[in-house]
């Protein structure tokens, strides 16, 4: 299922989730070479993708190190990969910036990404292969929205010819339980590669556990009831 656009609407102007969106096409654009060159996207991933073995000391490398949990979160495989990551980010991120400020939603953004990779790196401490990507981080945001806003309707289609709405909890759940069963079916991830299921599961976690930490009662309130905040209170609360 692919989300389209969500049926809920913003008080803040989505700056930060906006930023986001562009310094992802900016570092795919200019150090990835949009995946034209095979040998310059593949150097990418491994200077600046984390490795689980490099952060546990389980083999030795020349690359970043711990800098590599933070370069990674805005590395791709390819543009089905950015893409759907970023679609991702846009249809749920506006929603969780506008229920906590700009400032808050980058520092939620970035720690769910280092709780997905953190999860990951548990599951397969030993793993040689970079771990790259936006949707550990991405998958905080949606566990943030399935508590939030589980009643907001989310357009989505699904291939090749369905277009249907959904409610988010129902949207959100079973890509969660999708993913729990792609983890439990092949623990870690395997060492001729695949997808790091386990950094989605805990960047989802993470933003279930963290979202109340981090939001703005009254921005979410508003929100729910559909009231509009007068300007100097938005003004006040989006940072």
């Amino acid at each position: 299922m692919i989300p389209l656009n969500d049926e809920n609407p913003t008080e803040l102007r989505p700056w930060m989730t906006l930023l986001l969106i562009a310094a992802n096409f900016l570092l795919w654009f200019y150090v990835q070479g949009a995946g034209a060159d095979f040998p310059r996207l593949e150097a990418s991933v491994m200077d600046y993708g984390a490795r689980p073995c490099e952060i546990t000391g389980a083999c030795r490398t020349e690359q970043l190190g711990w800098g590599a949990l933070l370069t990674s979160m805005f590395m791709h495989g390819g543009w089905g990969h950015i893409l759907g990551n970023m679609l991702f980010l846009w249809v749920f991120g506006n929603n969780i910036e506008d229920s906590m400020g700009h400032v808050r939603f980058l520092v939620f953004y970035v720690v769910c990404g280092l709780a997905a990779s953190a999860a990951h790196i548990f599951f397969s401490p030993a793993s040689t292969l970079p771990m790259v990507g936006a949707s550990g981080a991405i998958s905080g945001i949606m566990g943030a929205y399935i508590l939030l806003y589980p009643s907001a309707r989310v357009r989505t289609y699904f291939p090749p010819i369905f277009f249907f709405r959904i409610r988010a909890f129902f949207f959100l759940l079973l890509w969660f339980v999708l993913q729990l069963f792609s983890a439990l079916s092949a623990p870690g991830m395997p060492e001729e590669g695949g997808v790091a299921v386990w950094a989605h599961i805990g960047g989802f976690v993470a933003g279930l556990a963290l979202i109340k930490a981090f939001d703005r009662p009254r921005l979410v309130a508003a929100k729910r009831q559909g009231v509009q905040l007068p300007p100097d209170e938005v003004a006040r609360l989006q940072w």
